[in-house]
């Protein structure tokens, strides 16, 4: 059974770091293009970051680029999200992504 379970969310000042981590069963996240996603009370939920299958290619949203990096570590099953120089709009429930399954999502909050 396939599984996503998103950690590392928190409150954090404009301009700090977080880092997010999605942990998955069920399969090899080695051999699926795993994406980042984010969500704000009213709007639609917007793509954030991807990375191949091969970790060859990654892709941001304009909104993130710079600031986010997506990573994988194929030991661990996990994909990571490291999110710097945090602004206020970034503030959302985060969502990790594979093919059609979703975990239930970590908050971050950007505030002073």
């Amino acid at each position: 059974q396939v599984q996503l379970v998103e950690s590392g969310g928190g409150l954090v000042q404009p301009g700090g770091s977080l880092r997010l981590s999605c942990a998955a069963s069920g399969f090899a996240v080695s051999r699926r293009t795993m994406s980042w996603y984010r969500q704000t009370p009213g709007k639609e939920r917007e793509f954030v970051a991807s990375i191949s299958i091969l970790g060859s290619f990654t892709n941001y949203a304009d909104s993130v680029k710079g600031r986010f990096t997506i990573s994988r570590d194929n030991a661990k099953n996990t994909v990571e999200l490291q999110m710097n120089r945090l602004k206020p709009e970034d503030t959302a429930l985060y969502y990790c992504k594979s093919m059609t399954d979703w975990g239930q999502g970590t908050q971050v909050t950007v505030s002073s």
